[in-house]
């Protein structure tokens, strides 16, 4: 394990060392290619996201030269473990890495201290808290990516003659980006005016039904579709913050009897969503690209390694926009989509 070479080296104490030694199976991960190191750190190495992501930087260590050292969390959160993984980084003399923060706040000044260090350091997917703690961030527009699927649900109840009655189903409590961004872009694309476009849950639309947190799995999504059905069996359209939470909330809607009157939307793309939306479990799901993420991190890191140019953002925005595809088998009138055929050739997982 790579944290061991830290602990010949004398670069840090017998109970930092044994810290190290006990994360080692959840922080180091694997090391492919023979050039000058590049690191890719994700939140864990189980969730399928992650694994098409660790997939993308290999291809691309590869294509590059590059020797890619590749670290995960025992679980979602795990920030401990991403700061060991950027101290093994900058003492194996990285040119840089990419990483997907589980604490977008708490890992900050392990950034700090790698950036100062002369590593290139790319955000994937979630970005830091402040934005401009990394050099620059890969990622969905997740605004866009909601936005595109209320566009979608309001052309389809508006060609439907339909008063949509909506359940929210969110990530969590702690309004981090990637959940706001959603929640809001999908209420914009509906045509329902946000409040704070930074908060989550301050609008007053009637056909909000309410809200509920999922923690972004199946069990959360069906306990919280359970609720809002309490607060209101009259729900028909369901946005979900991915797409584990929209098959626990279609379980929900299933053992209620209420599956065939409700419409479905989330956000992912991969495989077992976009095979839901070819069983009309799911109306449309926005997908998302970690393989190419993950391939144009390890380019941008290459080519500093090379000749010390950054990376530039997409124009317009502060991150370089990955993409989101609308999946759907239901087409709607001036939204542009792509099909589940289409999808499964292109998902993740």
């Amino acid at each position: 394990m790579r944290g061991s070479s830290l602990i010949r080296r004398g670069r840090i104490g017998p109970a930092l060392a044994v810290g190290l030694l006990l994360v080692g199976a959840a922080a180091c991960g694997d090391e492919a290619g023979d050039g000058d190191i590049v690191g890719l750190i994700t939140k864990t190495d189980t969730n399928p996201f992650f694994v098409k992501m660790k997939q993308g930087a290999q291809e691309a260590a590869t294509q590059q030269g590059l020797k890619l050292q590749s670290f995960a969390g025992k679980q979602d959160g795990d920030n401990e473990a991403q700061v060991q993984a950027i101290e093994n980084l900058m003492s194996s003399g990285a040119k840089g890495f990419l990483i997907t923060p589980s604490d977008s706040k708490a890992i900050v000044p392990s950034i700090d201290n790698a950036r100062k260090q002369g590593l290139l350091v790319i955000a994937l997917d979630t970005p830091t808290d402040p934005a401009n703690a990394v050099d620059a961030t890969f990622a969905t527009d997740n605004y866009q990516a909601g936005k595109l699927i209320g566009q979608w649900a309001k052309a389809k109840f508006d060609k439907d003659g339909k008063q949509a009655k909506i359940a929210m189903l969110d990530l969590n409590a702690n309004q981090v980006s990637v959940d706001v961004k959603r929640d809001q872009g999908f209420l914009d694309g509906f045509g329902i005016p946000v409040g704070d476009p930074n908060r989550i849950g301050d609008e007053s639309d009637p056909r909000i039904v309410g809200h509920d947190v999922t923690d972004g799995a199946e069990d959360g999504g069906r306990t919280a579709m359970e609720n809002l059905l309490q607060k209101d069996p009259s729900i028909n359209l369901v946005y979900t913050i991915n797409e584990p939470a929209a098959a626990g909330a279609y379980q929900a809607l299933k053992a209620a009897g209420k599956d065939r009157d409700v419409t479905i939307v989330s956000i992912d793309g991969g495989c077992p969503g976009v095979d839901n939306v070819s069983k009309k479990i799911i109306g449309a799901t926005s997908m998302q690209f970690p393989l190419k993420m993950a391939q144009l991190g390890v380019e941008a890191i290459a080519k500093f390694a090379k000749d010390g140019e950054k990376p530039g953002a997409t124009a317009g925005k502060d991150f370089v926009d990955t993409g989101a595809q609308l999946i759907t088998d239901e087409p709607q009138a001036g939204v542009e989509a792509k099909d589940s055929a289409w999808g499964k050739q292109n998902c993740w997982g």
